[in-house]
């Protein structure tokens, strides 16, 4: 569903603020959940957009798009770059007297897409009832372990910021509102699963699989939170033949030495090749070649990545740091816990000692997996939820 570009009366304002959006998608899967959010929210609620000129560690903006306002399906978007004063002053200007029922941030450590608009509207530079914050699972105990001091700190900063009857927030799943609890023990959650904008159509393996080791793949940005380290550290426990082929931006450099230094070690057996970034059209295709998507992460909020590999008939071989468990324990896959390297190369090994009729079952089980997933999928959307609420006369103080 899209919106129009001509809306009919307004009923509601919403101030959308996220670091990465569309044509970018190297920061995964809050890309497309804020794209399905704000398109597909409902004709008479007007949607503006704030987000970067550029993609994840792109040092170039986006063609023509940088300074520049852009409607697309009825959504109005700026597309910033944090550099230039003179774009600074242009969404000052505009921002300064509009009003919004809602502004949504959705991160809580982006600097400049979180921290600033939560500060502007507090000196009404920015003019928001309800502020809606969705920390995209940033709150889990993988996320907050990462650079821990620094988050304890500003953590004391966004309590102070966030502790007011004006502030909701946005979970994904159960497991991510007791995540928000756990620190805001007041907060006021709405949970909605993040809307996916996958095909229903499941793709089905080849009846006949190549020979040749077990083919695992790994689809996700190279950074700490999704944990490739282990799945390479798991591999050179593994006593039988396998292969891993690594798709995805490298976000973290220091990082991603590591992990070139853990491929160094593997046996001669034992087959790992990097192979560069794909984009979102190309990621079902490309998860159809593979007996096994290997992610070890140390948690999502959601994983659009997951429900892709099993839109491809690619099992999952996962921790248990995902909303997935149940599923993927039901046939879509494998959940390794307690996560571990020992653990994890006892489930790859497993997989690796499977014969062709073995494998190509597992690829049928999460087909199936994703298809009773999808089968019950809603098309709640948060915005609409959120300006639900809003009481009837509310309309002419937008106007004011």
């Amino acid at each position: 569903m899209t919106k129009s570009s001509t809306n009919p009366t307004v009923a509601c304002r919403v101030l959308v603020v996220c670091g990465f959006f569309e044509p970018g998608f190297k920061a995964g899967g809050p890309i497309r959940s804020v794209a399905q959010i704000i398109y597909s929210a409902a004709e008479d609620i007007d949607v503006t957009l704030i987000t970067s000129d550029r993609d994840l560690g792109d040092t170039q903006p986006y063609p023509h798009l940088s300074g520049k306002w852009v409607e697309t399906n009825g959504v109005k978007i700026f597309y910033f770059n944090k550099r230039n004063v003179s774009q600074w002053v242009t969404l000052a200007a505009y921002l300064r007297p509009s009003r919004y029922d809602v502004l949504y941030l959705n991160s809580l450590w982006s600097p400049t897409y979180s921290l600033l608009p939560l500060l502007a509207s507090k000196i009404r530079g920015i003019k928001a009832k309800t502020i809606l914050v969705a920390p995209r699972g940033e709150m889990s105990d993988g996320a907050l372990s990462i650079h821990r001091n620094k988050k304890r700190s500003a953590m004391i900063l966004w309590r102070r910021l966030l502790g007011t009857t004006k502030t909701q927030w946005h979970a994904s799943t159960e497991l991510e509102a007791a995540e928000i609890t756990r620190i805001f023990p007041h907060a006021q959650i709405y949970v909605f699963p993040d809307q996916s904008d996958l095909l229903g159509k499941v793709l089905l393996p080849p009846d006949h699989r190549p020979r040749g080791p077990v083919r695992f793949v790994f689809i996700s940005r190279i950074a700490r939170m999704k944990n490739l380290l282990l799945a390479l550290q798991a591999m050179r426990k593994m006593n039988t033949p396998a292969t891993l082929d690594i798709y995805g931006p490298v976000e973290d450099e220091s990082y991603w030495q590591l992990c070139q230094q853990e491929i160094e070690r593997l046996p001669q057996q034992t087959q790992v090749h990097y192979c560069g970034t794909l984009t979102p059209n190309q990621i079902r295709d490309t998860f159809l070649r593979y007996d096994a998507f290997v992610f070890p992460t140390l948690g999502e909020n959601f994983g659009h990545v997951i429900p892709e590999s099993l839109s491809a008939s690619c099992p999952v071989i996962c921790s248990d740091f995902t909303p997935w468990t149940a599923l993927l324990n039901s046939g879509g896959g494998a959940v390794v816990s307690p996560l571990g390297a020992e653990a994890l190369a006892t489930t790859l090994s497993d997989w690796a000692q499977r014969d062709p009729v073995l494998l190509h079952k597992a690829r049928l089980d999460a087909a199936t997996a994703y298809e009773s997933w999808y089968e019950a999928q809603s098309s709640l959307n948060v915005i609409d939820h959120i300006c639900d609420q809003r009481p009837s006369s509310h309309q002419g103080v937008l106007g004011s």
